[in-house]
């Protein structure tokens, strides 16, 4: 079996009256887009929300922990505003010429309706507490803290 059949998405550790994870990728797309997948899976369960309303957003961002930290924070934004929770992203990170990034965003989801999406937890902030992103022999993590 290929390592890229069995290498998880993401795993959570604890981290006192918060939450931490830690998601992987093959590349710095993939390991942005289970990120998302682990934050809002902390919301509620992604494999219960359709995915019958796309947005799109970019964001720069001076380097890569920094862009981690606007990208979630703007999905954090958008489930507040629109009352929306997702299940579905597509990220494309791209480095510019002064060595900033950008990153353009495509998620999926729909209005939030506790009736049918299980209530995780609420996600009061994106910390940049021993928030970091690394690729280790091909495989890159990124990391988080997420304030309950």
């Amino acid at each position: 079996m290929k390592s890229i059949d069995i290498m998880k998405k993401y795993e959570f550790f604890d981290v006192t009256a918060d939450i931490g994870f830690i998601a992987y990728g093959h590349s710095l797309n993939e390991a942005f887009e289970n990120g998302a997948i682990a934050m809002f899976n902390v919301i509620s369960n992604t494999d219960t929300i359709k995915k019958n309303k796309e947005l799109s957003f970019t964001i720069n961002s001076e380097d890569e922990v920094s862009l981690l930290y606007d990208f979630l924070e703007e999905l954090l934004f958008l489930h507040e505003v629109n009352l929306m929770v997702f299940s579905s992203f597509n990220v494309e990170i791209s480095k510019l010429q002064d060595n900033s990034f950008k990153l353009d965003a495509k998620v999926k989801g729909e209005k939030i309706n506790w009736k049918t999406h299980k209530r995780g937890s609420e996600v009061k902030a994106i910390t940049y507490h021993m928030m970091d992103v690394s690729c280790n022999n091909g495989i890159y993590e990124v990391k988080t803290i997420l304030d309950l």
